[in-house]
């Protein structure tokens, strides 16, 4: 069938162009995961979208269509944490690995997934590999207290191949905002989902609430769904479309900045090992964080 049809709506500029409604969006992307279409129709797709930008319908459909299509973990009886890991870390240490592990602690069942998106970041699965925390090729039921990381392409290799467009375009697209919106979970999850800039923050918040997921949403650490261990971020909680602030920013000057390790993986997994050792502190933000997740899985 193709979806020029589709990209003479969504690809006739910032002003002229008309948004698609949630089936035809879902219709689209079906197309673009499934391969059926050529790579020319992909990179004019993903090109229209990101100069119109996407609505919350929009990104609902993309979600029924790739929620349709994942290889999804089964049903394990609890309510699972989903860390979304595709931005790694440039300047600050990659801290998702110590949400994950301080989690699951606590008793949590809680799933990274991801890939490398940028060849100059160090990611969590790099972090993980030194922590010992191997990469799952299979998906087993997950239990209460363990960490799986599960590379995209386990996940549905028609989004790490849309993923991959940005190595040849040099422009992100609408998986990498995709990506931190999707439950990869046949039974309850609660989805931890992290932004960068102020408009993705509208935009994510409006698809969780349009979607009825279950989520917590924070400005994250270089685009990790992890605090920022210098500051706390808002945290806002979603539950069934409806939203509730459940922590705010802190404001004002820093009194200490915490004593952090490089990014290099190697630093940094000797350092989640010392907090989960108990050597060094918890930092207040990512504490703060635990709480407030380990509060939703467990209501």
């Amino acid at each position: 069938m193709g979806i020029s049809q589709y990209i003479k709506d969504i690809g006739r500029g910032k002003d002229g162009a008309r948004s698609l409604d949630r089936a035809k969006a879902a219709d689209l992307l079906g197309q673009v995961l499934d391969g059926s279409v050529s790579d020319l129709e992909v990179g004019a797709f993903c090109l229209a979208m990101r100069i119109k930008g996407e609505t919350a319908a929009e990104m609902a459909g993309f979600l029924d269509a790739t929620h349709a299509r994942l290889n999804r973990m089964p049903d394990n009886g609890l309510t699972t944490v989903v860390l979304p890991s595709y931005n790694g870390a440039r300047k600050l240490p990659v801290l998702t690995p110590l949400l994950a592990l301080l989690l699951a602690q606590r008793g949590a069942a809680v799933i990274i997934h991801g890939t490398a998106t940028e060849s100059s970041r160090v990611t969590s699965a790099s972090v993980l590999q030194d922590l010992h925390v191997k990469a799952h090729a299979q998906f087993t039921s997950l239990a209460a207290g363990e960490v799986a990381l599960i590379p995209t392409e386990v996940l549905c290799p028609g989004l790490k191949r849309l993923l991959d467009v940005r190595r040849v375009v040099g422009l992100r697209n609408s998986a990498h905002s995709l990506v931190k919106l999707m439950n990869p979970c046949s039974g309850k999850a609660l989805v931890v989902g992290s932004y960068t800039h102020p408009e993705y923050a509208l935009s994510m918040a409006a698809t969780f609430a349009l979607t009825g997921q279950h989520a917590l949403l924070l400005r994250g650490t270089e685009g990790e769904p992890v605090a920022d261990p210098r500051r706390t971020p808002q945290m806002e909680v979603f539950r069934h479309g409806q939203s509730e602030i459940v922590q705010i920013a802190q404001a004002g000057s820093l009194v200490q900045v915490p004593d952090l390790p490089g990014p290099e993986a190697t630093d940094t997994a000797r350092y989640i090992q010392a907090v989960l050792n108990g050597e060094f502190p918890i930092p207040p933000s990512i504490a703060l964080q635990v709480e407030h997740i380990l509060r939703e899985v467990q209501a």
